[in-house]
């Protein structure tokens, strides 16, 4: 899956769109590589996505298409 819509099918980013251009502006890392809007993710990647006031860093641990809003966060692991 795209990390663009990795990022918004676990809700860690509200739309598409924000994600394509926070990859855009190399503010996602993948495994410590700048990623592009297209990178493929899987199981096991650590993400990194630089805000001004900080990081948020997470491990995948599950893919999937579509998810409930419930469920979103399941996708992930937050790494502090």
């Amino acid at each position: 899956m795209r990390i663009d819509k990795f990022l918004k099918v676990s809700r860690i980013l509200k739309r598409r769109t924000v994600a394509q251009e926070a990859c855009s502006e190399e503010k996602v890392v993948i495994n410590g590589k700048n990623a592009k809007p297209s990178t493929n993710v899987k199981v096991g990647d650590v993400v990194e996505i630089l805000y001004s006031s900080g990081t948020f860093k997470f491990q995948i641990l599950e893919i999937k298409e579509t998810v409930k809003k419930e469920e979103a966060s399941s996708l992930y692991k937050v790494i502090s």
